[in-house]
């Protein structure tokens, strides 16, 4: 079985991705930024309607790269046991040293903080000089699962990294595909042999008032239950 994991940013998109066939969710807001980590009130509502076990929550402090300073450790630690403390099954993290290898110090860190939780390392993986090496890394650091598009702007041009990556990990943690995944994409990612398929399945929408003078965009991004649908089935296939 392929596991499918769709973007949430709401309870709402959390209810639509598991209403329609989603097995998690990963948890974020701001992801037209790439995803930052979501409010208190925002993991608390999504694990109300879901269930903390099928939430995994992204726990990312800013926008921008992966090179991370003291106080932005400490918050992403902090932020772990938040999520943790409310049932939040899994963690999303990474962060990588000025020479984009791993930064297992604050790996280690962030493991200790998240206790029982699953560890994921994302897509930081895709700017490590050699993300197939950092695979045994990573196991030995104690993370359960790592995202990633096998370096490739769009997991689906990336198949061949993420099949080497499987070989590497050999059942010891989960390869995840994610990063511009089409649901065309999906059989040959199953192909690659990668544990699970993670994607956004979002549609704009407008609630019909305009942005305003004082800018912005008058559109935001929800789960669509069509996309999901169409991601199952493809998982499925």
């Amino acid at each position: 079985m392929t596991v499918v994991e769709i973007v949430a940013q709401s309870p709402r998109d959390a209810r639509v991705a598991i209403g329609n066939g989603a097995d998690r969710v990963e948890l974020c807001q701001a992801l037209i930024t790439g995803g930052i980590t979501a409010s208190h009130a925002v993991m608390a509502g999504a694990v109300d309607a879901v269930g903390g076990d099928r939430v995994a929550a992204l726990i990312r402090p800013r926008a921008g790269g992966y090179i991370y300073d003291g106080d932005e450790i400490r918050v992403v630690a902090a932020d772990i046991r938040n999520a943790v403390a409310l049932g939040i099954g899994a963690v999303v993290v990474g962060a990588l040293r000025p020479d984009l290898s791993v930064d297992a110090n604050a790996v280690e860190r962030w493991r200790e903080a998240a206790g029982d939780a699953d560890l994921v390392f994302h897509r930081a993986i895709d700017v490590h000089p050699d993300p197939v090496a950092a695979v045994s890394e990573l196991v030995h650091l104690g993370a359960t699962r790592i995202l990633t598009s096998g370096g490739a702007t769009r997991a689906g041009d990336g198949t061949a990294v993420l099949a080497e990556m499987v070989g590497a990990a050999n059942g010891r943690l989960q390869i995840q595909a994610g990063g511009g995944v089409t649901i065309d994409a999906i059989a040959a990612l199953r192909a690659a042999g990668v544990d699970a398929i993670h994607l956004s399945a979002r549609v704009a929408v407008s609630d019909g008032s305009p942005a305003g003078p004082g800018g912005g965009i008058d559109e935001y991004d929800v789960v669509s239950d069509t996309l999901v649908r169409a991601a199952r089935a493809a998982a499925d296939a």
